[in-house]
């Protein structure tokens, strides 16, 4: 089984290997050298003072290292086994160890770790039992939870993490926004990180949580076929304005050979939907708006951003049925 840790940089390397010999240098006779250089290895060189205690490492040593300037403490509870700045994975190692009992990352954090992109965040979210006393530690989140088990852990990933499934529904439900909700979840399909079939039985798992209604919905709507927020606000245009239902991801092969997916269509006439212009100049769509009066002369490409479908629904219904009668 292959480690989870990332590759190493020259950089990292020499970290690494700084800590080790700290440890080795230091404490050349003690006991607990080669079992602490285990678990700085596997832990990216982050201890819990329960874990040093178990190895017969004294809260003396530690102090003394920690004023050499040889190791750093991360709250009360965590020493990190280097003096320098705390990666990102260090960061949630510490989170995770600064609880006594049963901890993982969770959340938007843990579906990070699993991969989901486009979400990116500084808080460390962790969830933990109903009843734990919580610690204070920059940048952390902690979510009580009284379903939270040992069965929600991930078998083998590192830091201790909940599951994937687990992990976005959590992240749904503990988003500010609806649609940054459903968002996650659309993004989560889209990217192949899980289906919707196993979204779905986490939701109903989890019980009558934030936005559980419409995160319902929504999965509703992705198994439909739609595979982005931006899509699923398209296809509901088209139930609003009663326009006849696209087909939605439909396969088609160019002239290269290579296989492309339509996100609307609705046979002579086909929609791409952009879902990035909220990040660029509103200008931009000035000119879809000109493309698309081109387009519906005889040219049957519409192409729309996902701002104007969510902000002014009646222009993009309006072009819509002016290109359609004659598909």
């Amino acid at each position: 089984m292959g480690s989870n840790r990332p590759p190493t940089t020259d950089a990292d390397h020499d970290a690494g290997h700084d800590v080790l010999m700290a440890i080795v240098v230091l404490d050349a006779a003690a006991e607990w050298r080669a079992p602490l250089i285990a678990l700085a290895e596997s832990q990216d060189d982050v201890v819990s003072r329960r874990q040093l205690a178990r190895l017969d490492v004294s809260r003396h040593q530690v102090s003394s290292r920690v004023r050499c300037h040889r190791w750093q403490f991360a709250g009360h509870q965590v020493v990190v086994l280097h003096p320098g700045p705390l990666t990102a994975r260090q960061r949630r190692w510490a989170a995770v160890l600064s609880f006594p009992g049963l901890a993982a990352l969770a959340g938007l954090t843990a579906a990070i770790e699993h991969g989901l992109t486009g979400f990116e965040s500084e808080a460390i979210h962790v969830v933990v039992r109903a009843g734990t006393r919580v610690p204070t530690l920059p940048g952390l989140i902690v979510h009580l939870s009284r379903r939270f088990a040992p069965g929600d852990l991930h078998p083998t990933r590192k830091p201790p993490q909940v599951r994937v499934d687990r992990a976005l529904v959590d992240a749904a439900a503990w988003s500010a926004t609806p649609r940054r909700a459903c968002a996650i979840l659309a993004a989560a399909v889209q990217q192949r990180l899980t289906t919707v079939p196993r979204l779905a039985d986490q939701l109903d798992r989890a019980g009558q949580i934030r936005h559980c209604a419409v995160l319902a919905a929504v999965l509703r709507d992705i198994d439909g076929g739609s595979q982005s927020l931006a899509e699923i606000d398209f296809y509901r245009l088209c139930r609003r304005f009663r326009l006849p239902p696209p087909q939605r991801q439909r396969l088609r092969v160019d002239a290269r050979g290579r296989r492309r997916y339509l996100d609307a269509d609705f046979g002579n006439v086909v929609v791409e939907v952009d879902g990035a212009l909220h990040l660029r100049p509103l200008d931009w769509w000035a000119d879809m708006a000109r493309q698309n009066e081109l387009a519906i002369d005889g040219r049957r490409v519409l192409r729309f951003p996902s701002l104007v479908i969510r902000t002014q629904p009646q222009v993009v219904a309006e072009q819509l049925r002016r290109a359609l009668p004659a598909s």
